[in-house]
């Protein structure tokens, strides 16, 4: 006998990606009508890291675009990197998954990502961002593991933290190269 599960709301989805739950995970790859949301997730989490840059750097808007775009751009080369070695380098025995399903249960793993808006506070934005990567990449091994059928999590570790060393040196150039200089 088929099983039909409710859809949860849009809330509904960012608590339970954040909380790490697989079927919130496998809800979202499934459902094509959730990419708008998890572009949604993925820039608010964007625009919570420019905010939250506030405390080391002033709030000046240049810099919470810059940061914004960035943390963006960070996200889509980490997604498309990891799309890459998951399908193409480390793919899992019943790999099967199309970008439209990695996009989605990844973009909803940036739901931790909203909290660096908390950063803007006094002495807490470098915890906060260390605090907010780490539990994204732990949301990105839940998603990657479900979109790609891995039967092994520590599959689904190796290519999230692949595809995150490498966005991030990307990230680290552009900010260095042409970011603007904190104070």
């Amino acid at each position: 006998m088929a099983r039909t599960l409710g859809r949860n709301t849009f809330l509904q989805r960012l608590m339970g990606a954040a909380a790490l739950d697989t079927a919130i995970y496998e809800e979202v790859e499934a459902d094509e009508g959730a990419t708008s949301q998890a572009l949604a997730v993925v820039v608010l989490s964007s625009l919570a890291a420019g905010i939250g840059v506030g405390d080391l750097s002033g709030t000046s808007l240049s810099t919470v675009v810059f940061v914004s775009v960035v943390s963006l751009l960070a996200w889509v080369a980490w997604a498309v990197l990891t799309y890459q070695i998951g399908t193409r380098i480390l793919p899992g025995m019943r790999t099967q998954a199309d970008v439209g399903q990695l996009l989605r249960t990844i973009g909803f793993a940036a739901a931790p990502g909203m909290l660096r808006v908390l950063g803007i506070l006094p002495s807490v934005t470098l915890p906060v961002f260390a605090v907010t990567w780490v539990w994204m990449l732990a949301a990105m091994v839940v998603g990657v593991r479900q979109a790609l059928d891995y039967q092994s999590t520590p599959r689904a570790i190796l290519v999230c933290v692949l595809g995150w060393v490498l966005a991030g040196a990307m990230a680290i150039v552009i900010g260095l190269l042409f970011g603007p200089a904190l104070q």
